[in-house]
């Protein structure tokens, strides 16, 4: 055994990578045997043999073996005396229905035990694979729940007797439907020789290994089948677009064409780097040159990055952060934190760091401290992360890799919960409301969050920065669809990620929702396409995040193809059931729990209904906390129970202050002293239109650009179409009253048009729910009441009242944008037209009322 033999010197798992030693570990592997049984009875060459292999392996700048067998002690030693981990795939019976016979079932378990009983604590073990490649027709036939509990009794097993080691089993595209949890990395065997085709599914392996690192267990290429030259083209484009999409590791298949199987020795096929004889193949020396260049392949650029992080009193973790991003692996980057009136150590902590670019101001929120940052950055590209983030050190390589890739104006990453977080963090990280990544396609995303994201500085300048009405939050929300909306394309690297300390007690975590709920009204004002009447997000894409956003009730479906024969058996996971958590929302407890708890106490039959939905309510959040998944780690016996509460406060305290800021924030409308003519008003009013003559060339986009820039001026709030809507801009006049705009132009010809505008008024969704819930509460009060005091169907006058005021405000809006409408028209010496009387007359017909 080799003087190195403590558990110390073995790998460990670090986010999206493994570490040796303090230092990132890549696996560069190639396969090793199984080969003819040598004197002892070992899949094995003799000692001598496999110690010129190792040398000759270790040439090729190999650190990694993978065996089918379970060696020998001294072949271990041998391998830790080369500096190289071994992956060791325990071999049974796995082609047969092992799941039909409890002795079968016996036997793998002690097939398992005694192989990790004989590798115990030897430094030199990477990880142990289960099993390799069950067939897809096995599993179909046993079921894949059955087949992956089995699987994790096996990791459970093995990690029982050997607790430091690594385990992962290894699985292939007709089993990609298998998703053990308490596996340590997610390892797949893929044989694709189309360079799309491959880079695609590694990225389609990247969004199923999620929070895990993902290792290529095999890959190769058939010398004899497929050429020498053609086998040293695509090994070299594969090597280089595993490394390139963040795998952890590589296993290619295989060292030798000296290949025993089934009892006897293949002689028809030649994956291996060398012949029988151990002689080089052309194809040794083209994967040398790439894994010595692994894992970092030179980008085709290193352009200059500024990383910005903007900070209000996070000193309790500054330090950690700055830490990490003085020492990524890139070679041209600036960091930038901008103390946006922090009153704690923030000014302190920066001091200890100058390499750092502090900008200190007063606390304008988080929007305005980005664009402070983005006014200082010298990069082209600016990154964001948050003081309480520690990113990887690879970080900024990962994600201005992604952005040259030519596709996108911005990219992000995962954010992990850090290992020596707290308890309750990491309960928070499995209960609603964190920051979560949106996905459209494998790679290219929706949305990214806040604490990590980057985007090209000209991107962002071109939309005008970060929204400074966003002081806590939704800041990184509106920039990707703001860009989006201009077509660009945000793209995400799972390999460029951070690790974000959660809020530590519950006190922080709801404040921190309130804070969410704020900015989605802010959001919702501004992107209404993206929500529904109650204020919920309606993503086109699918939400990846640690915590579940419903309930599961369905099973997942998978796809077996014809027979069962399929080769890429997809799972199709089911939406959670949003529906079902509408009864944890503060709509729900307000309009149905609520109101049947105070009739209750007048009218007892509602009791048992009351208690029923609150029951429900009850319930949902339990079977919420059920199905999260906690890391096994950081689970404690009050953990669920706790993240049971907060899937039933998160939603009522989110939901408050979306409401309250929706309900109580006033958009004050400038109000100016803007005359109306009679004859203009009695139109308005009647046909809710304005029509103008122009005889100039300029279009309706023009004219529209002209509008908007007089709503601008004069501080209206306004939300313009993005695409999905009938009109073109929406005007929020006070609480109570908001207004749509549409245009259209009629072709004369002879530069001769005329532009109409619609004038839609409407009540606001705070007049609604007003007026709707006083109509609802008077017709209860009358209901109960009436037989004894009939008067108090006279209240319904007030309701009559209150609509004529709420009318009232709805035309104040509308007179206030026909006057503006009426400014910019005579600026761009557009006359207005007065609509003929005759309905029967032209539709382009009108009388100018000014030249």
């Amino acid at each position: 055994m080799s003087g190195v033999s403590t558990s110390a010197a073995r790998v460990i798992v670090d986010g999206k990578f493994f570490r040796l030693g303090g230092q990132k570990f890549y696996a560069k592997g190639l396969t090793y045997g199984p080969f003819a049984p040598n004197e002892q009875k070992e899949m094995l060459p003799s000692r001598e043999q496999t110690a010129r292999d190792l040398l000759q392996i270790r040439e090729l700048g190999v650190n990694l073996l993978r065996v089918y067998y379970v060696p020998p002690r001294w072949f271990l030693d041998l391998a830790a005396e080369h500096d190289l981990k071994v992956m060791v795939d325990v071999p049974w019976l796995k082609h047969l229905c092992f799941l039909e016979s409890e002795t079968t079932k016996a036997s793998v378990r002690a097939a398992l035990r005694q192989a990790v009983e004989a590798c115990q604590g030897h430094p030199a073990v990477f990880a142990y694979s289960v099993v390799n490649e069950i067939p897809a027709e096995i599993v179909r036939w046993s079921g894949v729940h059955a087949v992956t509990d089995f699987i994790e009794e096996l990791v459970d097993l093995a990690k029982a007797v050997d607790p430091d080691c690594l385990c992962t089993f290894s699985s292939y595209p007709p089993t990609e439907f298998l998703h053990p949890q308490n596996i340590d990395f997610v390892c797949f065997n893929v044989y694709l020789h189309q360079r799309k085709s491959f880079e695609n599914y590694l990225g389609r392996l990247q969004t199923l290994a999620g929070a895990k690192p993902l290792v290529l267990g095999e890959f190769g290429i058939d010398s004899f089948r497929e050429g020498e030259a053609s086998k040293c083209e695509i090994l070299g484009w594969q090597i280089e677009a595993a490394f390139r999409a963040g795998l952890a590791g590589t296993v290619l298949f295989s060292y030798t064409d000296d290949w025993y199987k089934g009892e006897r020795q293949i002689e028809d096929w030649g994956f291996g780097l060398t012949g029988r004889d151990r002689k080089p193949k052309e194809s040794y020396w083209a994967v040398q040159k790439m894994f010595r260049a692994a894992p970092y392949f030179p980008l085709t650029r290193y352009p200059r990055a500024s990383i910005v992080v903007a900070s209000f009193n996070g000193a309790r973790t500054l330090k950690t952060c700055f830490e990490s991003l003085v020492r990524q692996n890139y070679p041209d980057y600036e960091v930038i934190l901008v103390d946006d009136g922090s009153t704690d150590s923030t000014p302190e902590i920066a001091r200890q760091f100058p390499g750092v670019r502090c900008l200190r101001q007063d606390n304008h929120g988080l929007s305005v401290a980005r664009n402070t940052g983005i006014a200082a950055a010298t990069g082209e590209i600016v990154a964001f992360t948050d003081s309480d983030c520690r990113a990887d050190e690879d970080w900024l390589y990962y994600l201005v890799g992604e952005l040259l890739s030519g596709e996108f104006g911005g990219v992000g990453g995962h954010n992990f919960l850090p290992p020596d977080d707290s308890f309750v963090a990491a309960a928070v990280m499995v209960s609603p409301g964190g920051p979560a990544h949106v996905m459209l396609t494998d790679r290219e995303a929706e949305h990214v969050p806040g604490c990590n994201m980057a985007f090209y500085k000209w991107a962002l300048e071109e939309i005008g920065g970060f929204d400074p009405v966003f002081r806590k939050a939704g800041d990184d929300v509106d920039v990707c669809w703001r860009l989006q909306e201009r077509g660009a394309k945000i793209g995400f690297t799972p390999a460029g990620f951070v690790w974000h300390y959660r809020r530590s007690t519950v006190r922080t975590y709801l404040r921190q929702q309130a804070g969410y709920g704020e900015a989605e009204a802010l959001l919702m004002r501004k992107h209404p396409e993206y929500f529904n009447f109650f204020g919920g997000g309606a993503w086109r894409g699918r939400i990846y995040t640690a915590s579940k956003f419903g309930v599961i009730l369905q099973r997942p479906i998978i796809y077996h193809g014809l027979f069962g024969s399929g080769f890429f058996q997809m799972l199709y996971t089911p939406e959670p059931a949003f529906l079902l958590m509408f009864c944890t929302s503060l709509e729900y407890h307000v309009l149905v729990t609520l109101p049947l708890l105070v009739l209750s106490a007048s009218i007892y039959l509602l009791l048992p209904v009351a208690l029923t939905s609150l029951s429900i309510s009850l319930g949902v959040c339990t079977a919420a906390a059920a199905q999260a998944e906690l890391p096994k780690k950081k689970k404690r016996g009050w953990s669920r129970p706790l993240v049971a509460l907060l899937f039933l406060l998160q939603p009522i305290v989110r939901g408050w202050a979306r409401y309250n800021w929706r309900l109580t924030v006033r958009s004050e409308p400038p109000v100016f002293k803007r005359p109306i003519a009679p004859e203009q008003l009695d139109e308005l009013e009647s046909s809710g239109q304005v029509v103008y003559w122009s005889t100039s060339s300029e279009d309706r986009y023009w004219f529209l650009n002209r509008i908007l820039s007089k709503l601008e001026a004069e501080g209206w709030q306004h939300k313009t179409d993005t695409g999905w809507n009938d009109h073109d801009v929406e005007v929020y006049g006070s609480r109570w009253s908001r207004l749509r705009l549409t245009t259209v132009t009629e072709e004369l010809g002879q530069r001769k048009r005329i532009f109409r505008c619609r004038l839609k008024a409407t009540w606001s969704l705070p007049a609604r729910i007003a007026f709707w819930s006083a109509c609802g509460a008077e017709l209860l009060v009358i209901g109960f009441l009436s037989a004894s005091y009939p008067w108090l169907w006279m209240l319904l006058l007030s309701m009559s009242i209150v609509g004529w005021w709420f009318d009232q405000e709805k035309r104040k809006i509308l007179l206030w944008i026909s006057a503006l409408l009426d400014e910019v028209a005579a600026s761009l010496k557009l006359a207005r037209l007065q609509r003929k009387a005759d309905p029967s007359g032209p539709t382009a017909a009108g009388t100018p009322l000014s030249d």
